[in-house]
């Protein structure tokens, strides 16, 4: 804090235009992380719907504890929660490792929290992983679906 109490200015990176602490491009307003999840989810919603043809229930489905990335059903009424990993390179190890076993409680638990919120009864529930690696300048991802991936 400065001396009359109010907060440090942002450093922005020159070279970058960037603040470094938020990744945020201060002329744009876009964090470019974000903007990358979010291609990646909508890649993978798609994904889910045209070759696995499931429909989907919820994106981004939030509340006090977290998020769920897509809530999803088929045909026999299986509920799908599908965490999305993506990035535009393997240099920190392919999307999918960054779900650890505790994003895995947690994810389980917030599908608790959905069927609560959502379902009167019963359901079988699967939970499922896209990997999706999106390289800079490409038009198009490498998805990987890991069903059943925990």
């Amino acid at each position: 804090m400065a001396e009359n109490g109010a907060a440090p200015p942002r450093v922005v990176d020159p070279k970058q235009g960037v603040d470094p602490r938020q990744g945020v491009d201060p002329k744009q307003g876009v964090d470019p992380r974000r903007e990358l999840g979010a291609r990646g989810e909508q890649a993978a919603a798609e994904y889910l719907a045209a070759q696995c043809g499931l429909v989907i229930l919820d994106r981004n489905w939030r509340c006090r504890e977290g998020e769920l990335d897509i809530v999803s059903t088929d045909a026999a009424g299986r509920i799908y929660i599908c965490e999305v990993k993506t990035r535009s390179g393997t240099g920190f190890g392919v999307p999918a490792e960054a779900v650890t076993k505790g994003k895995r409680k947690r994810i389980r638990r917030l599908a608790q929290l959905w069927c609560a919120a959502r379902l009167t009864g019963w359901c079988e529930i699967q939970f499922d992983v896209i990997s999706v690696l999106w390289r800079p300048g490409s038009d198009s991802p490498q998805l990987t679906y890991l069903p059943e991936a925990f």
